[in-house]
């Protein structure tokens, strides 16, 4: 178990995953003011069919991202855990949290341009608000790092 001191230290290690996820936040923010600000200027509306076939095509994209991010993020982690090297714990914790939030933000990506392609706001809060809630379920968690530092600890000492 990590003792006191360590929790406290490696509670600093995540500051930048958390950047990360803040700064992912403020993306999905920015598409949402960009299309209120200057949402007919940005528009290039498509035929009714030709949007349908993309956002069916874009939600099954999106269904599907989400597990597929939960299993990468799974992976990651396991390799986190028991992949031999010098790198520290939070560079390794870093890139699985960036990776997740990568994927989870092309969702709501997916929602800016259904609004440029001439759909109404409401596609574009959907969109959004799925790719907010992936970002709060893939978010840094302490209790993954501490395991992280834990097993690598563990593997030191074998």
């Amino acid at each position: 178990m990590l003792g006191r001191v360590e929790r406290e230290q490696s509670k600093s290690d995540l500051i930048l995953p958390w950047i990360v996820v803040v700064m992912m936040l403020v993306m999905l923010v920015a598409y949402v003011v960009m299309c209120h600000l200057f949402g007919e200027q940005l528009q290039q509306p498509l035929p009714q069919n030709q949007r349908e076939l993309i956002r069916t095509i874009l939600y099954a994209i999106a269904i599907v991202t989400f597990p597929l991010t939960n299993l990468i993020r799974h992976i990651q982690l396991r390799l986190n855990q028991t992949m031999p090297g010098d790198t520290p714990s939070k560079s390794r914790y870093l890139l699985t949290v960036t990776v997740s939030m990568v994927l989870i933000e092309s969702v709501g990506i997916f929602g800016f341009i259904m609004f440029i392609l001439g759909d109404d706001f409401n596609t574009l809060y959907i969109f959004t608000g799925l790719s907010a809630l992936g970002m709060f379920l893939y978010r840094p968690k302490p209790d993954e790092y501490y395991g992280i530092i834990e097993a690598r600890n563990a593997r030191k000492h074998e």
